[in-house]
């Protein structure tokens, strides 16, 4: 086996060595992942403080209680919305047992299962309230503690940022420490460009489905605007399964045909909106990977660590197609997963105003 061989081997075995290495170390990386890229969120915010004369300690406490106040605005927000929904508890349950009566007629009908049988074969397959309890409690503590682990290193990456930043210098040899920090700094940036992109993002879809939802006169309307936004931190299939879930509840309502048409065009006009003009405004070039690879990330992020991993998987590989960028024999990877570059026809609206056609204002 030639030089060359082994070296195009080790370049294909380096990607399933990093996704054994997350897929072991997950408990681990997943909390510090999650502060990092949250903490480049706060950085700019933690800078402008320190600039005032603030000290460090001092800035990055304001920042941590930011992020609470965040957190607790979020939670308040859906526990409101969710209670106004609960008032229609009655008519849902009510709606869900007509349905649930044509289905077991269904399979009686066409499957000779009795309504009796059936219920036998439910009341077998469902858990029994003490196991539903405990998974519960071992979910809320689970959360818990990987939250509490995320804000720690929020608080400690902010304030040891420094520190970290030079000691990845130090090891780097001294002919390549300028590009280390480069890649550092471009790193730091596509981190806060994605999240900052993402939150304006989920603004104005918020927006564009309340204006959508409230003219077609959906049910508690704000509630599922909020929802399909809060959703788009998992990409393609997040507002999917928030016009979904709208939709199937819209139509336990007893919605009319046409308001349910409406419901799945307001979702093609926002995804038109968001796909061609939106993105390419807010997101920008830095973060884009070609659509074949973000599913692969996805899916990846998926079985790895679960739904913190499809958070993650974007933001993620778009850091690594840096890192990639500027390691000479990663090179090819992060041409592997980027965007393929599109002539001037084949480019979005979006780009086609910003780069291509004169601006509507001087």
């Amino acid at each position: 086996m030639t030089i060359t061989s082994t070296s195009i081997i080790k370049k294909i075995l380096l990607p399933f060595l990093i996704v054994a290495g997350l897929y072991y170390a997950k408990v681990f990386l997943m909390p510090l992942c999650i502060g990092g890229i949250v903490a480049t969120l706060f950085l700019p915010f933690c800078k402008w403080m320190q600039k005032k004369k603030i000290p460090k300690g001092i800035a990055v406490c304001f920042c941590l209680l930011s992020l609470l106040l965040i957190i607790a605005g979020f939670v308040a927000l859906i526990g409101w919305q969710i209670g106004e929904l609960t008032n229609d508890a009655a008519l849902i349950k009510q709606k869900v047992s007509e349905t649930g009566f044509y289905i077991q007629e269904y399979i009686f009908n066409q499957f000779g299962v009795s309504a009796v049988k059936q219920n036998e074969i439910l009341k077998a397959e469902q858990p029994s309230f003490t196991n539903i309890m405990q998974i519960m409690a071992g979910s809320v503590a689970y959360i818990l503690t990987n939250l509490i682990l995320m804000l720690a290193y929020v608080a400690f990456l902010l304030y040891y940022r420094g520190h970290i930043k030079n000691f990845f210098i130090k090891i780097t040899p001294p002919s390549q420490q300028i590009e280390m920090e480069q890649m550092l700094n471009r790193s730091a940036h596509v981190s806060q460009q994605y999240l900052l992109g993402l939150s304006k993002m989920i603004v104005c879809l918020w927006i564009m489905y309340s204006v959508g939802f409230g003219i077609l006169g959906v049910k508690n309307f704000l509630f599922f605007a909020i929802l399909c936004g809060i959703l788009e931190i998992v990409p393609f299939v997040g507002n999917i399964i928030g016009t979904t879930l709208t939709f199937s509840v819209a139509a336990l309502h007893g919605a009319s045909p046409y308001i349910l048409a409406g419901i799945i065009v307001t979702y093609g006009v926002v995804q038109f909106i968001q796909g061609w003009v939106l993105e390419p405004l807010i997101l920008g070039p830095q973060v884009k990977i070609n659509p074949l690879f973000s599913i692969i990330a996805l899916i990846l992020g998926q079985l790895l660590w679960g739904i913190p991993g499809v958070i993650l998987a974007i933001p993620l590989t778009a850091i690594f197609k840096i890192v990639r960028d500027h390691i000479e024999p990663l090179k090819p990877y992060g041409f592997l997963i980027g965007e393929i570059k599109k002539n001037k026809s084949q480019q979005s609206v979006a780009v086609k105003i910003k780069d291509g056609y004169p601006p509507l204002i001087k």
